[in-house]
């Protein structure tokens, strides 16, 4: 694994608007940056990325039947309680689910290791699908890059082929939705939207501003019409203490991502994984901050439960300094996890989102940050296979 610098292609930006990616700068930053790219063996994704992504994926789905079975875990969790059978039997119908993204820390050398898992929310999709894999193929057609380079990317055929299933089952009609403003979430959303088109799958589009209630407790769009199916880029557990979100068990509204995903999104996951998989080489030792007697190695990371984008993380580091980013989740239980430091490259530290679409590894994208909390001002870099 090396950090590469390369000359950005002159146009990048025209380009990047061209194909609507409108948000590769953000407060005046760049988000998206290709002064760099991070390099990879054959032997280093396929070993150290694919194959433990596969595998935690499916120790995180072995925990779900214990876990909506009981009051006291789905407690723990900080799921209200009103949601708890609906939850649950969304996980009993296994309702279909479309992507997940696990954050790693890996050094090109020892075992990844998992940070957290993005399963019901997860943006970057669009950066990583489809314009790292432009940028790989501009470069190779200048000359800057080897025709023989290529990615750990197969994110859009998969997410194609995953709309395609989904779709057999869904109740119409089918919207995506997101924040109005939002240009991040629109973007992503009109990617996915877009895959969905080339699936065969007829969908809509509606602000989350603009769905309404029907008197019968249905969700409805601007026509009154009860909607069927909605893709949703809004965090469950946003919509847990919304004011409509008490109708959400009995709207008959089936939603992507899942309602089991709230479990799976949630940072308490991790020590529930370390709990049943104690040693496992892909995992860090996580516990429940009300554990007082739980041993941690010197360092340790504090998470709030509902977390995003490294908001209110605090990092304990092993010479007794501290790190602390700021945020909004001051009132969320919280988790504590063995600190495991991110490598450093040219002063850049790079965290690995390694993607899932249904069940399948489907490809990576890499946020840096210049601190050791990867934040919502971190740049994403594209990556190759050499």
């Amino acid at each position: 694994m090396k950090r590469i610098a390369i000359t950005p292609r002159p146009d990048w930006k025209a380009t990047a608007e061209r194909y609507g990616f409108l948000f590769h700068t953000i407060d005046g930053a760049p988000y998206w940056d290709e002064s760099a790219y991070y390099a990879f063996t054959l032997e280093q994704i396929e070993r150290d990325i694919e194959t433990p992504t596969e595998a935690l994926h499916h120790l995180t789905l072995s925990l779900m039947d214990d876990i909506v079975r009981s009051e006291t875990l789905m407690t723990k969790l900080a799921v209200p309680e009103r949601y708890w059978d609906w939850i649950a039997d969304s996980w009993r119908q296994r309702q279909p689910h479309l992507y997940g993204r696990m954050d790693l820390v890996y050094d090109g050398s020892a075992p990844a290791k998992l940070y957290e898992l993005n399963y019901d929310t997860p943006t970057s999709v669009y950066e990583a699908a489809f314009f790292q894999w432009i940028w790989l193929e501009e470069q190779q057609q200048r000359g800057v890059l080897s025709r023989s380079a290529d990615q750990f990317n197969q994110l859009q055929e998969l997410l194609v082929l995953a709309f395609a299933s989904i779709a057999k089952t869904l109740p119409r009609p089918f919207y995506f939705s997101a924040t109005r403003h939002s240009a991040e979430d629109l973007g992503t959303v009109a990617y996915l939207q877009d895959c969905a088109v080339q699936a065969g799958v007829q969908s809509d589009f509606i602000a989350l501003e603009d769905i309404g209630l029907s008197s019968k407790g249905l969700f409805t769009d601007l026509k009154n019409k009860v909607i069927g199916s909605l893709f949703k880029l809004y965090p469950l557990e946003n919509m847990f203490t919304d004011e409509y979100g008490q109708y959400l068990p009995g709207a008959k509204l089936q939603l992507i991502e899942p309602p089991w995903k709230a479990v799976l999104s949630n940072k308490g996951i991790l020590p529930l994984l370390w709990e049943r998989f104690p040693g496992h080489p892909n995992l860090l030792p996580a516990f429940f901050e009300e554990n007082k007697d739980a041993a941690l190695p010197p360092g340790w990371v504090r998470k709030p439960l509902f977390s995003r984008e490294g908001a209110n993380v605090h990092i304990a580091l092993p010479n007794g300094e501290h790190v602390h980013s700021p945020g909004r989740y001051t009132q969320c239980p919280v988790i504590r996890q063995a600190f495991h430091p991110l490598p450093c490259f040219d002063g850049a530290y790079p965290l690995i989102g390694s993607w899932v679409v249904g069940d399948i590894p489907a490809g990576i994208g890499i946020r840096e940050d210049t601190t050791l909390i990867t934040r919502d001002t971190s740049r994403f870099v594209p990556h190759v296979i050499e």
